[in-house]
């Protein structure tokens, strides 16, 4: 588990994320690949989402290897139909 602040906007639960070390994509290694949150937890409790200026802990399914200083990108992709 690691300890996070959002900086800026929010993280939800089901979000899709990519993981910075030094400004380098460090997960998943795969350009244009997303990797998914295990957990997002607010107080010990299990959260949907946490806003910007709150602290959460979070996990990465498949991964461990989180480090001081390391980024987290979170996005939410949206299916947009098109119009004529």
């Amino acid at each position: 588990m690691a300890g996070c602040y959002v900086q800026e906007g929010k993280i939800k639960r089901d979000a899709k994320i990519r993981l910075f070390r030094d400004g380098v994509l460090v997960y998943p290694r795969q350009e244009g690949a997303f990797a998914e949150l295990g957990s997002l937890k607010r107080f010990k409790d299990d959260a949907k989402e946490v806003a910007s200026n709150m602290e959460c802990g979070l996990t990465i399914k498949n991964f461990s290897d989180i480090s001081v200083g390391d980024t987290i990108v979170s996005f939410e992709q949206e299916e947009v139909k098109r119009t004529l």
